[in-house]
């Protein structure tokens, strides 16, 4: 027979949803039991080595793998109960749990029920897409920053949404050479300073493309991929054939609900959200009284919102039990949702800034290769980087073009020189007259999207400070390719200072001398 056990609140999956959840509920004195099938909490967030966006509350500009650590550290301080290597194949009459462990077998009765089970990764099927070597970017992302391991030397990446994006710049990182980004729509769907770090690292990036085939015959060859049509379709002749030990597929996710709709949850269909997702209330709640749903099981969304929503379910789980009083858990409540507003106006807002297009630079022809281009600087930066040259002390430039949810350099700015204010989906504005060149808006900046222009630096030379973060880094003194938005080499240039103290989280800052006709053009280096 089964054993039996009970609790007050069941959270099954323990990611920054499920979390949250648990440590608000916690935080209550309700009794809360936390449930995953890993050996250890904390679900993606050990996978994310890059920092977040959003505001101070909710970690920005802190890596996903440190807020990982701080909610567990919180959790196994409030006492929050593990079960850790545990799986819940079912959730059955009287909101009672199966749980498998170690080939054993108990039921767990609760109270009330949080789903947290996150999201699964969506596949493509083509020619070949069962060889060694191709994997989803989530497998690739555990293969490196989990277990330390390499997935391969070549990569050609498929989807240019945020994980893509994210995950191939981790595995350029890693020291894989990006052989190619392709994206099946016009554009990319994810932010464009994502991409940005890619442009400027070389990779290319090709919109209106896709995969039609991988090649080889134990493993992953090539990969052979064609450009579409308007709907979709490979257009013939337009095929290019890459050399490749490894394809990573980064097309889309699903909510992991299955539990919900086990108990007999309603759902809708919404495309945004990533499928069929538990129809919600305002507290999370499912249409079945007592169980709730956060996270990407609610609808794929980013980590922060993941949290937010725990943390609201936690609340309301616990308010229907009477651990808090329904005043105290409106305001509670009320925070979290004020959160989540600031981090969804990018959903209701057009995401790209209008910005007037470079005549074949942002997007090129190549051998049949539509090349994407990340959008040139907002107008007023533009104006602000004509002017440089009259100014007399270090400025940053900032290269921000998209309304996404992110604050660090004003946060950050000792000096109050940079301004987002609300929402925090605004572009930064910068008053010069209170810049002090500090740099530190640089290190803090999610998206690596500032760099520092110093054009006082000599008479014939600029200093232009840029955020590295690859391995090895480059020493003081040595020679560097400075490369422009788009990865172009413009000049060599000489490295005159590196900054890497604890509080810039491995963002270190790199000073390098350049030409002043250039300077302004610089916003990276490579290592010759």
């Amino acid at each position: 027979m089964d054993r039996i056990k009970t609790t007050e609140i069941a959270i099954i999956g323990a990611g920054p949803a499920g979390l949250a959840a648990a440590i608000e509920a916690t935080k209550a004195r309700a009794r809360a039991t936390l449930i995953d099938e890993n050996a250890r909490p904390g679900g993606q967030l050990f996978k994310q080595i890059h920092k977040f966006f959003g505001s101070q509350a909710h970690g920005a500009g802190v890596r996903g793998f440190q807020i990982g650590q701080e909610l567990c550290a919180e959790a196994e301080k409030l006492g929050v109960e593990l079960l850790l290597n545990t799986t819940v194949y079912g959730l059955f009459e009287g909101r009672v749990l199966g749980l498998m462990n170690e080939h054993k077998t108990m039921s767990l009765k609760a109270e009330k029920i949080i789903i947290a089970t996150g999201a699964t990764e969506n596949a493509l099927p083509f020619p070949g897409w069962t060889l060694p070597g191709v994997m989803t970017a989530g497998a690739a992302q555990t293969m490196m920053n989990i277990h330390r391991v390499l997935p391969g030397k070549r990569v050609l990446m498929v989807g240019g949404g945020n994980v893509g994006l994210i995950v191939a710049y981790q595995l350029m990182q890693a020291g894989a050479e990006l052989i190619a980004l392709v994206e099946a729509a016009s554009q990319i769907g994810g932010y464009q300073v994502h991409a940005a770090k890619l442009e400027r690292a070389g990779a290319k990036i090709l919109t209106s493309h896709s995969i039609k085939e991988a090649r080889g015959k134990n493993h992953v060859e090539s990969a052979v991929i064609a450009k579409l049509n308007p709907g979709w379709q490979p257009i013939e002749g337009t095929e290019r054939e890459f050399e490749v030990d490894t394809i990573c597929l980064s097309v889309g996710l699903t909510p992991l609900a299955e539990i919900a709709l086990m108990a007999g949850c309603e759902f809708r269909y919404a495309k945004e959200r990533g499928g069929h997702v538990p129809v919600l209330d305002e507290d999370m709640q499912t249409t079945l009284s007592g169980i709730y749903v956060a996270g990407d099981a609610a609808g794929v969304d980013e980590a922060s919102i993941a949290m937010e929503e725990g943390r609201i379910a936690g609340i309301a789980a616990a308010e229907s039990l009477g651990y808090i009083e329904s005043k105290q858990a409106k305001i509670l409540k009320a925070e979290s949702k004020n959160r989540l507003f600031e981090l969804k106006q990018v959903e209701h807002s057009d995401l790209s800034r209008p910005v007037p297009t470079q005549a074949g630079r942002r997007r090129g022809e190549d051998g049949g290769a539509k090349y994407f281009r990340s959008e040139s600087p907002p107008p007023d930066f533009m104006e602000c980087n004509d002017s440089i040259a009259a100014l007399h002390s270090p400025i940053p430039i900032i290269e921000c073009t998209q309304y996404i949810p992110c604050n660090p350099c004003e946060t950050s700015c000792p000096s109050h020189a940079i301004i987002v204010g609300k929402p925090i989906t605004n572009l930064p504005k910068l008053d010069p007259d209170k810049c002090t060149g500090c740099g530190i808006c640089i290190a803090c900046c999610p998206g690596l999207a500032i760099v520092l222009l110093d054009m006082t630096f000599s008479d014939t030379e600029s200093l232009v400070t840029i955020p590295y973060e690859y391995l090895p880094m480059p020493r003081v003194s040595d020679e560097v390719d400075a490369v422009n938005r788009y990865g172009e080499t413009l000049c060599k240039a000489k490295v005159i200072r590196i900054r890497n103290p604890k509080s810039f989280a491995k963002t270190a800052l790199v000073s390098i001398a350049v030409p002043k006709q250039v300077a302004i053009e610089v916003k990276g280096i490579m290592i010759v």
